[in-house]
């Protein structure tokens, strides 16, 4: 039997783009172990995966590295994993090989590379489905005693795409794209798989674009727009209101027409995270080249306000 033999195995299938009540929830296992196809509706249900053990070996699994154990995960962190992986499943590691050799001759030094398999517990992503028992490559470093990581029965996520036409076989899209499962962190995976599978998902923001400070009729009084460029040519602007005696406030807008009620983004959603993770730390002089002097020094001290006010992006050194 070769290292890389294919998994037979029953896909899973999830929705392309479920409403936020249809993301499925983390089935317990049980005794069932069929064979057929499951249905959206049917990842709720209790299952196991396939009892039969599987060949070592996967062909074209791209390796990956697992990260420790999460202390409250990043948003940055998890949106970058989900946003890359058209696959997320939550799975429990079955077995795991060495690989060494000709096989592993492009492991980074001081990396080991193993041959995983899991069974999957739940498909959070994947329109095309994947097949109950996953196999996939994963580069583990030691720890300082020189002791590798205990990765079977580990329960975890992994974000992730299909390996050619096989649904059995998977390369996980980042090094640290195998994350160890807790509640918290399944809970905030899914939350982030909704905002992004959502109709009115926020745009991805390119660029800053025309801006423009319009004074009020009393000292310190003033508005500033600023207009934002997207990847889908969709609007989006900031808006930042001064009034004597006040603070500044701020808000963003998804139309042409800026809704009075409009307030800035959350902190740890998807459209905070597109501000934060994509707005460039000054705003470009072409954005205030048709303003006067005054009004371009205001309308760039409004956008540090927005900035200061959105936080550091937080996203981790990519390993």
């Amino acid at each position: 039997m070769t290292l890389f033999a294919v998994i037979a195995a029953a896909p899973i299938v999830a929705q392309t783009a479920p409403p936020p009540q249809s993301v499925p929830t983390a089935p317990q296992q049980n005794s069932a172990g069929d064979s057929t196809t499951l249905t959206p509706e049917q990842l709720d249900r209790q299952w196991e995966g396939a009892r039969d053990a599987a060949p070592a070996g996967a062909a074209g699994a791209g390796p990956a590295q697992p990260a420790a154990a999460d202390q409250g995960a990043g948003y940055a962190d998890l949106a970058d994993l989900v946003l890359a992986a058209p696959v997320i499943a939550d799975a429990t590691i079955r077995s795991t090989a060495r690989i060494k050799g000709a096989e592993a001759a492009d492991v980074a030094p001081g990396l080991v590379r193993f041959y995983v398999e899991a069974d999957v517990t739940a498909l959070i992503r994947g329109s095309g489905g994947v097949a109950r028992r996953l196999g996939y490559l994963l580069d583990v470093a030691p720890d300082s005693n020189g002791r590798l990581p205990k990765l079977k029965k580990a329960r975890v996520l992994l974000f992730a795409r299909t390996a050619g036409t096989s649904t059995a076989q998977i390369q996980l899209v980042a090094r640290d794209a195998q994350r160890d499962w807790t509640p918290a962190l399944d809970a905030q995976v899914r939350r982030i798989a909704r905002e992004v599978l959502a109709a009115d998902a926020p745009p991805v923001i390119t660029g800053i674009g025309n801006a423009f400070h319009v004074p009020g009729a009393l000292p310190g009084e003033g508005e500033t727009q600023i207009f934002l460029t997207t990847s889908d040519q969709r609007p989006v602007s900031l808006s930042i209101l001064r009034r004597p005696g006040e603070q500044p406030r701020w808000a963003v807008a998804l139309s042409e027409i800026v809704d009075e009620a409009a307030a800035p983004p959350p902190r740890g959603s998807l459209l905070w995270y597109r501000l934060a993770c994509a707005l460039p730390a000054a705003m470009p002089d072409r954005s205030v080249a048709s303003m006067a002097a005054t009004d371009a020094v205001i309308a760039r001290e409004d956008y540090q306000f927005v900035l200061r006010a959105l936080g550091p992006c937080g996203r981790s050194p990519r390993r």
